[in-house]
């Protein structure tokens, strides 16, 4: 029973929902057909107005763009009108200038016709007159100047001597302020490249490690660096002495490393002058690239750099030889901006005139040439090497930019505080020394010693035994005596050391 009940319900249920749907779908349907209405009416509005204002806006831009066209057409005219107006004024002044030209050849037509009839008559003239005084116009001319001259000799010569006179003058003052303002701007103290170094002892004890034991550590470093190692009463200091600032500065460097280790024997003294030797080359090699761009000069090859470099360890006249290059520079760069000079060369000149003497104790010749040939050989202009060619005495017709070097050469060496001979003529006598024994066979190394009163050779022990050792002192020491000039008497010792090594395993 109660499930029929329900089962009554639910059926009641539905067909009052179906009812209800079907009445609220009814409403809708004819809601919406009325809104379609409504909606199609107030389209059709809005389409007809938008027509209307279209309409209307075409109209109004058609106006517009009639308006523009005509004014535009309007100004053309008149552009037109004015351009025909120019033109026919153009062609008026045209037929002028024609109808004026027309004129000026018939001017210039009679006026040549009356020029030509005034030079025949002048002509006809001088004819007439070198007739009646029996001589031609030149010859006239040349009486006149003559009696002129033989009438005013004295007064002609006078004015002549008194302007050479002026003019000498004048070129002296200016040549004087030239060199006055050169040698001001470069003036300097000269530093005085003596032949000794001192170096300092932390105490006096080392004295005698130096010496070492029957003076055998002082004699192999003399024998290695090719110095002298004063050791006196002095306190506190050892003095180097050579001639040759670059084995000084070897020799010092190396007594320093040894002083500072404290270990002093023949072993490590060859040890460290070996390596102090090795150094040199790139402590040269950085002083040429330091004076290249002291001077503003670049371009040179690394071999060229070096050679600059050793120029630190030669001397001209007691002067360090690469610093009185980098003056001569300077010097010749003042005399040139006096004159109105201009010039890229002049200091590349003045330092590379001096690279012979980097190499003077090995080639022959004069130390222009050396120098030349030396800069042609590594890539140097031809400009720079005829320049440094022309820097010898002989030379005469010079460039300007080698005249201009060879003055500030003179200037530099003028100065106060310059040694003129001394220290020059001791280095080249050292020199000759040295260069003498060099040229035996056998011989590797030479020292010339004692401000020249020893000379020290070594010789290699492979090629020579000692009766040929004895030989060569006795052969060296007479062609000291031939070749040279000195005062005294001067020692050889020639030196021949042999070592074995062998190794216990």
């Amino acid at each position: 029973m109660d499930m029929l009940m329900v089962l009554v319900g639910v059926v009641l249920g539905g067909i009052f929902a179906f009812v209800i749907q079907k009445f609220l779908f009814d409403k809708s349907y004819q809601n919406a057909l009325f809104n379609k209405d409504e909606i199609l009416k107030s389209a059709k509005i809005k389409a007809e107005n938008l027509i209307k204002d279209a309409k209307n806006e075409s109209e109004k831009v058609l106006n517009d763009s009639r308006r523009e066209i005509q004014s535009q057409k309007d100004s053309l005219i008149s552009k037109q009108k004015d351009l025909i107006n120019k033109e026919k004024s153009f062609e008026k002044q045209l037929s002028d200038l024609d109808s004026k030209k027309e004129s000026l050849e018939k001017e210039k037509s009679v006026i040549q016709a009356q020029k030509k009839e005034a030079e025949t008559a002048l002509q006809a003239q001088e004819k007439k007159i070198e007739e009646i005084a029996k001589m031609s116009k030149e010859d006239a001319l040349d009486l006149l100047m003559k009696n002129v001259e033989k009438e005013n000799k004295q007064e002609i010569l006078d004015y002549v001597k008194n302007l050479e006179k002026e003019l000498t003058e004048d070129a002296e003052q200016k040549a004087r302020m030239i060199l006055t303002t050169a040698m001001q701007k470069i003036a300097s103290e000269v530093a005085s490249e003596n032949t000794s170094t001192v170096v300092n002892l932390p105490s006096d004890d080392m004295k005698g490690r130096i010496i070492g034991k029957e003076g055998r550590n002082i004699q192999t470093f003399e024998r290695l660096t090719g110095v002298d190692v004063v050791v006196d009463d002095t306190p506190g200091v050892v003095l180097i002495s050579a001639f040759d600032l670059l084995r000084r500065y070897v020799a010092k460097v190396s007594l320093e490393r040894l002083l500072a280790d404290g270990r002093i024997n023949p072993a490590r003294i060859e040890e460290v002058v070996k390596k102090v030797m090795e150094e040199v080359d790139t402590l040269v090699f950085d002083l040429g690239q330091k004076a290249c761009f002291e001077a503003n000069v670049a371009g040179l090859s690394d071999d060229l750099l070096s050679l600059l470099g050793k120029l630190k360890f030669r001397t001209i006249q007691s002067q360090n030889l690469l610093k009185f290059a980098l003056d001569v520079g300077a010097l010749s760069m003042v005399i040139a901006s006096s004159l109105g000079y201009k010039s890229m060369n002049l200091k590349k000149i003045a330092l590379l005139k001096f690279v012979g003497q980097s190499v003077d104790h090995e080639v022959t010749g004069q130390m222009e040439d050396i120098s030349a040939d030396i800069c042609k050989k590594f890539g140097v202009s031809s400009e720079v090497v005829e320049s440094i060619k022309q820097q010898k005495e002989s030379v005469k017709n010079e460039s300007m930019d080698a005249l201009i070097v060879k003055i500030a050469t003179k200037l530099a060496l003028s100065r106060p505080n310059m040694n003129k001979n001394n220290m020059e003529s001791f280095v080249k006598r050292m020199s000759e020394l040295e260069t003498v024994a060099k040229g035996f066979e056998g011989v590797k190394d030479v020292f010339a010693l004692h401000t020249g009163q020893e000379v020290r050779v070594i010789v290699d022990a492979d090629k020579l035994d000692d009766l040929e050792t004895k030989k060569l002192s006795s052969q060296i020491a007479n062609r000291i005596h031939q070749d040279l000039a000195y005062q005294g008497q001067i020692k050889v010792n020639v030196i021949r050391e042999k070592r074995v090594e062998d190794f216990a395993v």
